[in-house]
């Protein structure tokens, strides 16, 4: 069933969602937040945009398989632990730039492993809920 009111509703809530769940993987860089709860903002976005306008509407928009994210999120968060082992330190060692980045502070790997963190619970969320409002 098509509601209008859902559907206006998910286009102004979609990138204040997004934006959002950018501030928390941000935020949780250095306090709460990171890139769990990141990920389930931004995959509950989605998924509210799904229910507005189906999931092949939601597929469009993502236009990323949610599959993709799993793999580029697994990857980015396994190059945040080797770089550690590239400069003779303990595997997921936390390496900080000198100079800060504007909004996050000091870089580092902490960030990358969020990120990574981030891709993997949007993508694995994105993946049930479809898999499951497809059947």
């Amino acid at each position: 069933m098509q509601s209008l009111f859902l559907a206006t509703a998910v286009r102004l809530l979609l990138p204040l969602l997004l934006l959002f769940s950018l501030f928390l993987l941000l935020r949780g860089h250095n306090e709460p937040g990171g890139g769990f709860v990141g990920g389930l903002v931004a995959a509950a976005a989605f998924v509210l945009h799904s229910l507005s306008h189906g999931v092949a509407g939601a597929r469009r928009v993502l236009r990323v398989e949610p599959r993709h994210l799993v793999a580029v999120g697994l990857l980015t968060a396994l190059v945040s632990g080797l770089l550690p082992l590239a400069m003779g330190l303990p595997f997921l060692s936390g390496i900080w730039s000198i100079l800060p980045v504007p909004v996050i502070g000091h870089g580092g790997t902490p960030i990358l492993f969020d990120i990574g963190v981030y891709l993997v619970v949007a993508g694995m969320a994105l993946m049930i809920v479809f898999s499951l409002m497809e059947e």
